[in-house]
Order: C-alpha cells, then structure tokens, then sequence
C-alpha cells in the first residue's frame, strides 16, 4: 500500500479499500449481482476526496487492478458540446430573460431544459454504459480486479438525482464494482442530501461508505 491515506475524515476510503481487497473477492455490497457502492464525503472536501481517490488509484493498480475513473461532470459537457449551437443559445437567452422577473422561475426553466441531457435512460447513464462496456472489453476475465469509480457529479448540481443514474446502469455494468463518489450529507440510515442542498433522498440500496 502507498503509504497511510491522508485524513482520518476520509476512513471511507481505507473501508472501501478493504472491501475491495477482501480474499474472497470485492465485498463492497451485501447483495448478489448489485455491486454498487457509495461513498460519501463533505462536498467542501472535494479536493481532497480527489486526492485519496488517486492514492487509492494508485495502489489498485500497483496490485494488478484495472480502474476506470468516469467524470459526469465531463459527460454532460461532451453532451452539451455535440448540441446545435443554437439550442444551447436559445436556453441561454430564455434563462436570462427569465431571470431578470424572477430568478426561481429561470431556473426550473432551466432545470426542464437541462434534464434532456441527463436524466432518463438516454441521458448520461446510456454514455456511462457504454465507457464500462468498453473497459471491460479491454480486460475480459477480470471482474474481480477491475473498478470503476463514477466522479464529478457536484458538477451536475442542481440538476442531478444519483439514485435514478444508478436504477438505470443496474444490470448493465458486466457485474464490475461500481463506486459512486457522492458529495453530500447523510441524513438517515439510507437518506442523502446531495451537495447538502437538495431535500434527502431515501431511494438508495447501495451500501454507503461515510
């Protein structure tokens, strides 16, 4: 192992290693054929979550692991980038009039219009399928020493529901261990609050590291 990880604030991380590295294989869920897990952090701490991260990174890799890091912050950017200019333009104009009556009402215009890059099963969970159904093309016969970490989401707030990307990659990720790095509050047993913003949300199975 690289060393001992930075802060005892990010013991998660330690956990999540461990999990990983258990004998009988990657532990990071108590359900069969759901190897999903998220790990929780202070989304003031974002820096530093990055940096325990790349050890953790690191030493996978150093013991034979294959890592995928997925930015869903870059996702969504890639998707704006591929739109018609003058869509983009159009949502641009409509949230600046809007605002200048009423901020609220500019931004779930907003809301509305970013949801189509997104949310749903052809939003961002179709291209985070595909980048984990090409990594696991490239090493066939790992699945126990491959890792795929999904990041950046604090760039899709307020826009952003990880529970629903999650319902929609489940059974779609070749049965790899799947971490969700997720910036915000617990507020009960299985209840986040995303960027410790939004009001809780309970719709999680995942075991959560925090």
């Amino acid at each position: 192992m690289i060393g001992t990880l930075l802060d005892l604030q990010m013991s998660a991380v330690q956990a999540l290693r461990n999990d990983l590295l258990d004998e009988g294989g990657p532990k990071i869920s108590t359900m069969r054929n759901y190897r999903f897990a998220i790990l929780l952090y202070d989304p003031r701490e974002e820096f530093k979550l990055r940096a325990q991260i790349r050890i953790l990174t690191d030493d996978l890799k150093g013991q034979g692991w294959n890592v995928l890091g997925v930015s869903l912050q870059r996702l969504f950017l890639d998707r704006l980038k591929r739109e018609e200019p003058r869509i983009l333009e159009s949502i641009i104009r409509t949230e600046y009039r809007l605002y200048a009556k009423d901020p609220n009402r500019a931004l779930n215009h907003l809301k509305d219009k970013i949801a189509l890059y997104i949310e749903g099963a052809e939003g961002i969970a179709k291209d985070v399928i595909a980048l984990i159904d090409d990594f696991s093309d490239k090493h066939p016969g790992e699945t126990n020493r491959t890792l795929i970490f999904l990041g950046r989401a604090g760039g899709l707030y307020p826009f952003f529901r990880s529970s629903a990307l999650l319902k929609h990659i489940d059974g779609k990720t070749n049965n790899l261990p799947v971490v969700l790095l997720y910036p915000g509050e617990r507020r009960d047993l299985n209840a986040l609050s995303f960027m410790d913003e939004l009001p809780s949300d309970r719709d999680y199975r995942p075991r959560i590291y925090s």
